[in-house]
């Protein structure tokens, strides 16, 4: 009879049981499930019970970090990456403003190059939304002149080639494995939602409690909003249908280490491509197809970056890995024509990752509370 596994070994990301139900809950749940567990316990070949026991254990262990319905922001809300240039002596104060008191900012990291590279002078890197119809340029002024930032730069996105995390469905991925084809660019053009739309999809972005992991966890939420459960399932299927819910997803915690001490990852980097003008969308949509790739983006980066217009993130345990899988992807553009005109790779360091607030109304009044 094998031995009982102990609550600390049952909230191991590399315990098989939850390796393989990981394998799935991080990122394979596009759009919206009515039984989203139901759907883990199918495509991971164990029993529901199971399944929501060590999601469960995992939550409340800290191992996942959050278990929610993520939404595709870039189509709700004004958003950019944000490069900051922040002083040393102000770096951990800004950093733990960004994290703690800025609702808009999202991913909160510090970054560094291994030689001075365009752009180096930029040490805090964060995701930033504001709601539609705010200004971005503002939102970002205010929390310069409150973090005492030097200089900033906004880089939207116009174009999306990768977006999931899955670190363990990618662990151990031989550098240059791709998709049978290439990655089809989603686009960031803003929709319109009814109020009745608001309702449900502010119910939905919510974390689940340890509590609401169970086989119909958006009966509650139903109830929240006064709404019959068909007339919420009806409204978060039109939701899916416009395209603004993302993954039903768990995020492993993967910056600090588990309760055994283990990290499901130690170096993340972000890479820069500049390639030739007219030929962005060719290459995100080959860079993309890397299994590897969390996220790809066309961004522009402007001469601050060296002209990079294509950025993307890979994790590993190593970080000649993680390089290895650079040079693969550098190698695969030059194999299929696209010139590579400039790269460089900036490594994370701190970081904390946060939903962005997308409310008009709490975006009103943080502004009002935060006037300097």
């Amino acid at each position: 009879m094998p031995p009982l596994l102990s609550t600390t070994d049952l909230s191991e990301p590399t315990e098989p049981i939850n390796r393989k139900i990981l394998a799935v809950s991080e990122d394979l749940l596009n759009g919206f499930y009515v039984a989203p567990f139901e759907a883990i316990a199918d495509r991971s070949s164990h029993e529901l019970k199971v399944v929501m026991e060590r999601i469960r254990i995992m939550l409340e262990a800290g191992t996942i970090r959050r278990v929610r319905q993520t939404l595709l922001a870039t189509k709700l809300a004004e958003g950019a990456l944000a490069a900051w240039q922040i002083p040393k002596e102000k770096l951990s104060a800004a950093f733990r403003f960004m994290a703690d008191e800025d609702p808009f900012s999202g991913h909160i990291v510090v970054r560094s190059t291994d030689r001075d590279l365009p752009g180096s002078q930029f040490n805090l890197w964060t995701t930033l939304k504001v709601p539609q119809g705010e200004s971005l340029e503002e939102h970002a002024e205010v929390l310069r002149r409150i973090v005492g930032a030097g200089q900033f730069r906004l880089m939207p996105a116009n174009g999306v080639f990768a977006l999931g995390v899955g670190h363990m469905r990618r662990r151990g991925l031989s550098p240059g494995a791709l998709t049978p084809a290439p990655a089809q660019m989603m686009t960031t053009t803003n929709v319109s939602l009814t109020d009745e739309e608001w309702t449900v999809l502010l119910a939905l972005k919510r974390d689940l409690t340890p509590e609401e992991i169970v086989p119909r966890p958006w009966v509650g939420r139903a109830k929240e909003t006064g709404m019959t459960l068909t007339d919420f399932y009806r409204v978060a299927r039109q939701l899916d249908a416009k395209k603004v819910i993302g993954r039903f997803s768990t995020f492993l915690e993967h910056v600090k280490p588990s309760a055994s001490g283990n990290k499901v990852t130690r170096y993340n980097g972000l890479f820069h491509w500049a390639v030739p003008k007219g030929r962005e969308k060719e290459a995100g949509a080959e860079i993309g197809r890397h299994y590897c790739m969390t996220h790809c983006y066309w961004r522009e980066g402007g001469p601050d970056f060296g002209d990079v217009n294509i950025m993307g993130v890979v994790h590993g345990t190593e970080k000649e890995t993680v390089l290895a899988h650079k040079a693969a992807i550098d190698a695969h553009l030059e194999k299929v024509g696209i010139p590579l005109l400039y790269t460089s790779v900036f490594w994370g360091g701190q970081s904390e990752i946060k939903p962005s607030e997308i409310s008009p109304v709490i975006y009103r009044d943080w502004h009002q509370s935060h006037q300097v």
